[in-house]
């Protein structure tokens, strides 16, 4: 009998995120391959969990806070104890990390846009150099939408033989179950909704504009919480629409909420890939997004973001220019029309589906395969 091999998944928390909604996902849907794989999973950071993995899966929860070193030593440790074959990472600093100190196959799945998400300044010059230094050493490199591989290889030198695009997983069916659910929110009337974390990229600040500009009797509702709740509270108030901009923060079942909606819309600067977006497209919500870098027109017209421009009512959804509240609330507006937002919310929830969890899952696991196949044998 063939003994099952190892595999270990690395990430910086299990927070309320994309990124650790994503990770989880991709391991409840790995029951399959319990029968080639021992599966286990390190997280960096102990912080209150919005996600949850499945029960089989070996669970190793570290208390790095925050830091690079206390991340490498915990994971030296690990890696030694356990001797994986292979390895998944998600987010850079978990990527980092397993780069550089993985003694076996490495994968490595960028969740972000890496230039926007590094950011500016001494801090950033140092991450960007180590991800130019250490990205390359993985066995492969999955960027989650097409921009962001096509952003790794030419802004930060990954060779392509490197890099493979692989969208994330939705699970659709077990999506359209939680909006079953009560919500937890009670919002009267109708609304437009919006989610996601409460920070400068994710541009809500334009999306209240663009609301206000709209006009109507609707409610925004933005789900999520963080640093600009002040700033997005004052500018509706200013606006004149602060009774009807609702903030209810994170809500760890929103689908219910997101299943009532009008519209689902996304208002950001920038993304790595947008999971609330098609999360939204999942139960059939009509959708707006920003044509931000990535993923976005991947997603809604099924082209490259250069091949966009202006007010683009595409096949899928509806896109307009980054930080345009008027071409924004131009959009809110077009879909005023009931038989318009039944179209695109019978064509968002068809192309959803095209994201299942468990195809997706099978190429994540197939790279898996591939890298620990190509790697030298070595004794366990």
């Amino acid at each position: 009998m063939t003994k099952r091999k190892r595999a270990l998944f690395v990430i910086n928390s299990l927070t309320g995120g994309g990124a650790e909604r994503v990770m989880c996902t991709l391991l409840s849907h790995s029951e399959p391959e319990r029968a080639e794989f021992d599966i286990s999973l390190a997280v960096l950071d102990n912080e209150a969990a919005g996600n949850v993995p499945p029960g089989w899966v070996d669970v190793h929860q570290f208390d790095c806070r925050f830091s690079m070193a206390r991340s490498f030593l915990a994971m030296r440790k690990l890696y030694a104890e356990l001797k994986p074959d292979v390895s998944l990472s998600f987010l850079t600093r978990a990527n980092l990390v397993t780069a550089l100190i993985a003694p076996t196959p490495c994968v490595i799945s960028e969740r972000a846009h890496t230039s926007h998400h590094l950011g500016k300044g001494l801090r950033g010059a140092v991450s960007r150099a180590m991800v130019r230094s250490l990205y390359p050493r993985a066995a492969k490199i999955i960027a989650v939408s097409d921009g962001v591989e096509r952003d790794l290889r030419s802004n930060f030198a990954i060779p392509a033989s490197k890099l493979i695009s692989i969208p994330n997983p939705v699970d659709a069916e077990g999506i359209r179950e939680k909006a079953k659910q009560a919500s937890s929110v009670a919002i009267d009337g109708p609304f437009i909704m919006s989610a996601g974390r409460l920070v400068a990229v994710k541009n809500f600040a334009m999306l209240i504009r663009a609301f206000a500009m709209a006009g109507g009797n609707r409610k925004l509702v933005i789900a999520g919480e963080g640093e600009e709740r002040g700033a997005l509270e004052s500018l509706a108030r200013e606006l004149g629409v602060g009774d009807r901009v609702i903030l209810p923060g994170f809500i760890a079942n929103p689908y219910p909420l997101m299943a009532r909606a009008d519209i689902f819309v996304l208002s950001s600067n920038s993304e790595g890939y947008p999971n609330a977006l098609i999360e939204g497209m999942a139960v059939g919500r009509p959708v707006i997004s920003t044509n931000c870098n990535s993923g976005p027109s991947e997603i809604l017209a099924e082209k490259p973001r250069s091949a966009i421009s202006g007010l683009t009512f595409a096949e899928h959804g509806v896109l307009t220019p980054v930080g345009d509240a008027e071409a924004m609330a131009e959009a809110i507006r077009a879909l005023d029309d009931p038989r318009r937002r039944g179209e695109y919310g019978a064509k968002a929830e068809a192309r959803a589906a095209t994201f299942s969890a468990a195809a997706i899952k099978d190429r994540y696991w197939n790279v898996l395969r591939e890298a620990m196949n190509a790697a030298p044998a070595r004794g366990r």
